[in-house]
């Protein structure tokens, strides 16, 4: 079992940054893939950023070149480190995390960006 705790949301100007932070605990042996989504008000979950257990990255077009995605392996933790953020940023920001062919899912922390 893999419990993943996001920290780091809160309020910022247009513009601004921030770090979200995602730590795993449990009895774990090596995470796969972590990644981070969001899901607005009224709207659906949507894919933010992915690392492989070995750095690999990927990103979402709408966040590319502003959200840089991190990992650390010895703390089984992950980062999103946001730049630039807009309105549209604003959401809740979800961990995910993949292990032994599971997908799991941390209890979101708010991100709010006002204009």
């Amino acid at each position: 079992q893999v419990q993943l705790v996001e920290s780091g949301g809160g309020l910022v100007e247009f513009g601004g940054s921030l770090r979200l932070s995602c730590a795993a605990s449990g009895t774990i042996f090596s995470l796969g893939a972590m990644g981070w989504y969001r899901q607005a008000p009224g709207k659906q979950r949507e894919y933010v950023a992915r690392i492989t257990s070995s750095g690999s990255t990927n990103y979402a077009d709408s966040v590319k070149g502003r959200f840089t995605i991190s990992r650390d392996n010895a703390k089984n933790t992950v980062y999103l480190q946001m730049n630039s953020l807009k309105s549209e940023d604003t959401a809740v920001y979800y961990c995910n995390a993949l292990y032994v062919s599971r997908n799991y899912w941390g209890q979101g922390t708010q991100v709010t960006v006002s204009s």
